[in-house]
Formats: structure tokens, sequence, C-alpha cells
């Protein structure tokens, strides 16, 4: 009896420790589903308001932007589920897509942060926002940075789901910032919402092999000294920064 009882023990997975457990195979699709959580939080009340039935019609190229996100978010999704159930080739196949929404995603986003500036100032006559052009400027530069180095080292698994997820994060600081009478929002701490999600990474990290891998070592302290720059240049508004960004809105 004791020997039975050992074997199931053997063969019953582990949750949270270890190679194999169930955190190391199921982390990065948990956090594509956080994902996208994270941006139908984010958007989805706003949604009517902003983009359906506005007041003031805002630049067609947020449609554009919106249709193209969500496509990121939901290749994302099936690209970890195809890793889950083993269909590599699939993967492989259907990644090429991916590197093709994120090479569309890429100058979008620069142009949908200056288009919206521009929305803001001159439609909304909002005062003071051209500072805040270093924001999406920063997400989407992270975002294609970490997309570039993942197709880079894509046949390194190990280096490749980190960077994509660090890039992912990286985006969704925008529906961060917009989830309602959340702490993130109410302090202006929206940085904060991507940082901790890379540091659920870390944990697992730790977790499963009991180290953190190097790509976690270099992007996050580095990712966080940036962020503090970027909110520097968005909220104090120096002087040369505003006339830089002024430039670049028109």
């Amino acid at each position: 009896m004791a020997s039975i009882s050992q074997t199931v023990t053997a063969h019953r997975p582990r949750v949270f420790t270890g190679r194999n457990s169930l955190l190391d195979r199921y982390f990065y699709f948990a956090m594509s589903l956080v994902s996208a959580a994270v941006v139908a939080s984010g958007f989805g009340p706003t949604l009517s308001e902003k983009l359906l039935h506005p007041a003031v019609a805002p630049p067609r190229i947020l449609w554009f932007h919106g249709a193209i996100f969500s496509s990121w978010i939901v290749f994302l999704i099936l690209q970890s589920a195809l890793v889950r159930t083993r269909n590599v080739k699939w993967h492989r196949l259907i990644g090429w897509a991916g590197a093709g929404i994120a090479a569309v995603m890429i100058p979008l986003g620069f142009a949908t942060g200056i288009a919206m500036i521009h929305f803001e100032m001159y439609q909304l006559h909002q005062s003071g926002r051209y500072s805040f052009l270093a924001v999406p400027f920063f997400d989407i530069t992270v975002f294609a940075v970490c997309i570039a180095l993942a197709i880079w080292w894509r046949k390194n698994p190990e280096l490749h789901r980190r960077l994509i997820f660090i890039g992912t994060c990286a985006i969704l600081v925008a529906a961060f910032a917009r989830i309602d009478h959340a702490f993130l929002r109410q302090h202006n701490l929206a940085y904060l919402g991507a940082d901790l999600l890379i540091a659920l990474g870390v944990g697992r990290d730790l977790l499963v092999s009991r180290r953190v891998h190097s790509v976690y070592r270099v992007a996050l302290p580095l990712y966080v000294v940036l962020q503090s720059f970027v909110i520097y240049l968005a909220v104090i508004r120096p002087e040369w920064w505003v006339r830089i960004a002024q430039a670049i809105v028109g």
C-alpha cells in the first residue's frame, strides 16, 4: 500500500514549484488571459462614450488602432494555447502573422499617439497635453524593441516568450490608466500595473527554477528607470521636451 501511495504522489503534478509544474506550464497562457481582462476592464466601460457615441468624434485612426491592438491580444492567447497543446508547427507558422500585426502596430501606435494629442489640444481644448506624447511613444518603443528581439531569438523559447510578455505588458499601460475607480488610476500609477505583471514573471521563475532569467534581470530595472524619466517628461513638462513634442504634433 505504501508503494502505491508513493507512486500516486510522485505522479501528482506540482502546482507552484519545479519544472513541469502547473505554474511552469500554464503561467504565460494565464497571463495572456489576464492581458485580455486588463484591456476589457480599461477600455470596455468607455467604449461607447469615447468611440461609438462620442460627443466629439475622435480621429478615425483610433478605430484602426483599437482593431490592431485587439488583434494582438487575440494572437497572444492563440499562440499561448498552441504552445500548451504542443502544436509547435502551427505556433511557428502563425507567429509570422503576429510579426505582421506587430509591424503594423508600431507605426500605427506612433501615429495614433500624435493624432490623439492633436485631437485633445485642438478639438477638446485640453491644455498642456504636448508633454504627454512621451508616454505613448515610450510604450510603443518598448513594445517594438521587445518584439524585434523576440523575433530574432524565436528559436530560443526561454528568451522569446519572456520578451513577448514584457512587450505586451508595456502596451497594457494605456488600459491600466483607464480602469475606473482603481488605485492605479487615482494615484497616476498606471506603470505600476505593467511592473506588477512583469514581477509575476519574476516570481514564476523563482518558484519554478529557483533563479530569475536574465531577460527579467536586465529588462525590469531598465524599464522602471526609463519609466521615471518618461513620467518626468509628461508631468514636469521641461520646456525643451514641450518644444519637441509640439513640433512633432504640429
